[in-house]
């Protein structure tokens, strides 16, 4: 009895001891450091989460929060809460926190140190945020001496910069997987597993490291995963990491290593399952050892230098799922391999190489197929009727071959049932396009068709009507005859069809304006089409991109678009098309269009493209099309049309070229004056014969003397205007120099026109009541002493008033600038413009053909000035330290965010450079002649043809005829930064006439690992090598040759506020 007593009096407290320990309130430390955290972190609003940890004063009762026994924190989890502030310091108070995920939020800030030295964390997930900065490269303290007890440690996605840490490594024994891929780090990856041998997964892909892969993977056994794709590593793969036999996932695309596969060192490899090699600079063949690899489901080799044929053990490869060998040199003939061991086997890709025969037969036998691609090769024959036998094929290309029999193809299809994608191009040469409706019932889940330049004859068929999921259809140069039909406007699916290059003929049918995803935002917005199992291409004859593996995957990512051109398409442009708010593209060229450019094109706020040329359209061009902001092609070349070219938005950058072939257009964009095109093109009357003779002579003897009456009028006018001039502008002895005016009609110009001078409210006082004689006098009668810049726009000369105020005056070259009025108008546009890093337009002067530009001077020149010129301005340092280099280019990017994003109108520069960044007396920069290419006629000057810009800076997409852009700004911003931190000129001529262009040596250096060789060697051993390679990052990315991969000019000032937090 005393015995159960003594039992259970020992249960009780047990129990009691455990309901007290579980509910322990949290230490009030670590409380207060929890709501610190919160506050810092701001989450969204309406999440719940701050009322409730408010509420309760027990934090280890709150959401996302647990406690261990003693009530210290030990789990902190707000993964996906919408966090959008910073990590708080306050953390580190969480001694005893073992685990912390905040992983997919907005947390933004410098990665705080405090998360890798809890004593205690076993787990850190702050992947999927927008954090920045650097790593710590070493450890301090007790935890240093002690080493840490990080396990995993994943920091994927983030915006982390700086050098790849490495000796902090050291104080990690016990990681086991280490994640920081998607980020900036750059450098070499170091030895991981001398310091970590329980390492398992390590991910390091997508960022700038490079150099080789050092060896000392002996020392990780347990090593699993090894990913480090999308860098710029090099050389051979070490001979150690093919003694991990551990090792299941091998991925390294989209580097430059080197080397061949060793079919011994690679057979060791017993355990992997994925080999990714692809876009690398591998030789030699495919070693038949990778049948002792049986896990191996996944071989990407693509985009290589490998050559030979398929070994003939590839049937014993038996776990292979996915095969990707395109873009090599492989050859022999397919026909002789044996497929039919590859049961698992769902993509087989071998595009682009030098394969013969035809489509192997033993293939048909991978019934688990989805994707088969055979294109550019030099196969042919017809499909089998085995192809029936893979259901499950969603992706079949044939692009770039010889197949035969387009009849027999389809009808063999009939099994496929789940076919989404067609791509069969350059095939089937002078066939007809079947038009029986079983094709549309074998194919019916289709959803892309590209079948382009094959000559196939025939109407568009109507089994096409059937296929109720099509998304794009492309059927553009073959020989197809007929009407457009009617039907394609009740496809609820269809958003790009190209019918370009045939032989069609009738009307635009204007059920077309009645396309479901075309007419209606909401309808496309909520439509998402998905992805196919492989990349695919519109456009296959662009041979480079598909290479190169660029083309679509997303088919969200292909634009709307209707092109009918190269055709025989006639009547008008219904004025419906105004319904097709979602289209981006619209191509009609090259047909018998007639009638006026419908206004309701305006309303087309998303199309790209509009091209209407050689067609016999008449009217005038809608002006409201400049409001059109996305518009980046316009051509209307080769109609009849009439009247003035629109100005402003995007029309200030489209060439001469798009309005060619129109004699009765005018405007600037043609250099074209609409005040003389009154009676210009009306038609000649034949003269009667009845006293021809007579009606000529007395036509030529007016002529004559009316020349002759002008000449002397003007020789008149001119020697009185000159002595009136030397009159009134004489001072103290001095006239003008005309000799500065490139002839006298430049400073006179035409007898009826007064001369304008417009002084804004900024300019001061004294300089608001300044007259043209006091711009003479200032510049000493401008003066060649007086000149303090020249350019492709004029010169620029230093003005002293007599107050001492000090003016910049630009000259513009008169006879490249707009007419009076234009011209007035777009400078009153460009005075209202005012922002702290710009140099503000303070006046302008107009007389006759002269025109000057009125500035204030800015005290310490251009930043090319202090980069590249022996001397500075006044009174200033003579070097520029890295604070004062970081300032500009903060200050420069600012001025260009203004004109990009928020001045109205939106102002493409054009010209950025470092002799346009001027720095104030305070040492602000600010950026100059924003604008000034809108004052300029379009064929008189560099600013608006297709070389746009200053050697150097010159975007390289400039050079292939588009127009000007905010990206192209973007790149010569860029060149600005490698100026800024290189100390080099954009374009240099070495020693023995050897030319260095800064862009390709800074990628190229870059390439080779030697980041930091390319940095000032002013600015080099100051502690400041880590914000200076943040910012090379930056650059490099502003100056991608893929305008569409540089970063917006908002998202560059962020990342130059940011840079306060590195190192």
């Amino acid at each position: 009895m005393s015995c159960h007593v003594v039992v259970s009096g020992v249960l009780v407290l047990v129990l009691a001891a455990t309901i007290c320990g579980c509910a322990a309130a949290c230490v009030e430390v670590e409380r207060k450091a929890l709501l610190s955290f919160l506050a810092d972190a701001a989450s969204r609003a309406g999440d719940g989460i701050v009322g409730e940890w408010q509420r309760s004063p027990d934090c280890c009762t709150w959401d996302g929060v647990g406690c261990g026994g003693d009530g210290e924190v030990t789990r902190l989890s707000l993964p996906g809460r919408g966090l959008g502030g910073t990590i708080s310091p306050s953390i580190g108070n969480l001694t005893a926190l073992v685990y912390l995920n905040l992983s997919s939020n907005s947390l933004s800030g410098p990665f705080p140190d405090v998360l890798f030295f809890l004593p205690n964390v076993t787990v850190v997930d702050v992947s999927n945020n927008c954090l920045s900065g650097e790593l710590p490269s070493v450890a301090t303290g007790a935890t240093a001496r002690g080493g840490l007890s990080l396990e995993v440690l994943d920091v994927s996605s983030n915006l982390l910069a700086g050098q790849f840490p490495s000796a902090i490594w050291e104080h990690t024994p016990r990681l086991v997987s280490l994640n920081a891929s998607n980020n900036s780090f750059h450098g070499t990856i170091p030895s991981l597993c001398v310091s970590c041998p329980a390492l398992a997964v390590l991910d390091l892909s997508v960022n700038v490291l490079s150099g080789v892969i050092s060896p000392g993977f002996g020392n990780c056994s347990q090593l699993r995963v090894f990913s480090a794709g999308r860098n710029n590593l090099t050389g051979e793969l070490p001979g150690d990491l093919f003694d991990v036999k551990a090792l299941q996932h091998l991925e390294l695309p989209l580097n430059q290593i080197e080397g061949q596969l060793d079919h011994e060192s690679i057979a060791k490899l017993t355990n992997l399952v994925t080999l990714d090699l692809g876009y690398n600079l591998l030789t030699g063949g495919l070693p038949e050892s990778i049948s002792k690899m049986p896990k191996l489901e996944e071989l990407r080799l693509a985009n290589n230098n490998l050559t030979g044929t398929l070994p003939s053990a590839l049937s014993n490869w038996t776990s292979l799922r996915f095969i990707d060998l395109r873009s090599n040199s492989f050859v022999g003939d397919l026909t002789v391999v044996d497929f039919s061991g590859l049961a698992n086997l769902t993509v087989f890709d071998v595009a682009s190489n030098n394969f013969t025969g035809t489509i192997p037969p033993s293939i048909y036998t991978c019934t688990a197929m989805k994707a088969l691609r055979v294109s550019r090769n030099v196969m042919g024959g017809q499909v089998s009727p085995e192809i029936g036998n893979l259901k499950e094929l969603e992706l079949f290309s044939l692009t770039f071959n010889s197949f035969v029999n387009i009849s027999g193809m389809f009808w063999n299809l009939k099994s496929c049932t789940n076919l989404t994608a067609l791509l069969l191009s350059y095939n089937f040469y002078g066939e007809a396009l079947p038009d029986a409706g079983w094709v549309g019932d074998h194919i019916r889940k289709v959803r892309v068709i590209v079948l382009e330049k094959s000559a196939l004859t025939g109407a568009i068929p109507s089994w096409l009507s059937k296929l109720q999921d099509l998304n794009i259809l492309n059927l553009s140069g073959n020989r197809l005859t007929g009407p457009i039909p009617s039907w394609l406007g009740a496809m609820p699916k269809l958003y790009y069809v190209d019918l370009s290059g045939n032989l069609l003929s009738g009307v635009i049918p204007p059920s077309l304006m009645e396309m479901r995803l075309l007419t209606s935002e909401q309808a496309m917005a909520e439509y998402n089409p998905g992805h196919l199992i492989l990349t695919f291409a519109l456009n296959p004859d662009n041979g480079e991109a598909n290479r190169h593996g660029r083309g679509y995957y997303q088919l969200s990512g292909v634009a709307v678009t209707l092109n009918f051109s190269e055709n025989a398409i006639t009547g008008t442009i219904s004025p419906e098309v105004g319904k097709l708010k979602t289209l981006q593209m619209l191509d009609v060229s090259y047909n018998n269009l007639s009638g006026d450019i419908p206004t309701e094109l305006t309303s087309l706020a998303r199309l790209q493209v509009l091209d209407l040329s050689w067609n016999l359209l008449t009217g005038t061009i809608p002006s409201a099309l400049n409001k059109l902001n996305f518009l980046a092609v316009f051509n209307v070349a080769h109609n009849d049309l009439e009247g003035p070219i629109p100005t402003g938005g995007q029309f200030d950058a489209f060439p001469p070229k798009s309005f060619m072939g129109n004699a009765k257009l005018c405007g600037r964009a043609i250099s074209v004056p609409c005040g003389n095109m009154n009676g210009a093109t009306r038609g000649n009357d034949p003269i009667k014969h009845v006293g021809k003779r007579v009606i000529i002579a007395i036509v030529l003897g007016v002529c004559f003397g009316l020349v002759a009456l002008v000449v002397f009028l003007g020789c008149v006018v001119i020697t009185v205007r000159k002595l009136m001039s030397n009159a009134a502008v004489r001072d103290g002895g001095k006239g003008v120099d005309v000799s500065l005016f490139d002839s006298m009609s430049e400073l006179y110009g035409d007898c009826s026109k007064d001369m304008i001078l417009f002084m804004s409210e900024a300019a001061g006082e004294t300089a608001k009541s300044l007259t043209f004689l006091d711009i003479l006098k200032a510049t000493n009668n401008f003066s060649p002493e007086r000149i303090i810049g020249s350019g492709g726009y004029g010169l620029v000369f230093l003005a002293e008033l007599e107050d001492g105020t000090r003016l910049a005056v630009k000259k513009l070259n008169g006879d490249m600038c707009l007419v009076e009025r234009e011209f007035q108008a777009e400078v009153e546009a460009l005075s209202a413009t005012r922002h702290e890093n710009l140099v503000p337009l303070l006046g302008f002067y107009i007389r006759g053909q002269l025109r000057l530009l009125i500035y204030p001077y800015m005290a310490n020149g251009s930043l090319h000035d202090w980069l590249h010129e022996s001397h500075a301005g006044d009174g200033a340092p003579q070097q520029l330290d890295w604070r004062a280099r970081l300032s500009i280019a903060r200050g420069a990017s600012r001025g260009v965010l203004y004109i990009h994003d928020q001045c109205k109108p939106q102002i493409v520069h054009r010209d950025i450079k470092s002799s346009n960044i001027l720095l104030d007396e305070a040492g602000e920069a600010r950026v100059a002649d924003f604008g000034l290419a809108r004052l300029i006629l379009p064929d008189r000057t560099h600013v608006t043809t297709e070389l746009v810009g200053t050697l150097g800076y010159i975007p390289p997409e400039y050079g292939q005829a588009w127009v000007a852009t905010r990206r192209g700004d973007v790149y010569s911003f860029g060149v600005v930064l490698l100026e800024l931190l290189t100390g080099r000129r954009p374009f240099e001529v070495l020693r023995h006439g050897q030319q260095l262009e800064l862009v390709q040596w800074v990628l190229q250096m870059r390439s080779q690992g030697r980041h930091g060789e390319v940095l000032d060697q002013r600015l080099r051993g100051n502690g400041d090598e880590a914000q200076m390679l943040y910012v090379l990052d930056l650059a490099c990315l502003c100056v991608d040759s893929t305008p569409l991969s540089r970063p917006v000019i908002q998202d560059i000032v962020s990342w130059l506020d940011n840079v306060q937090f590195i190192g």
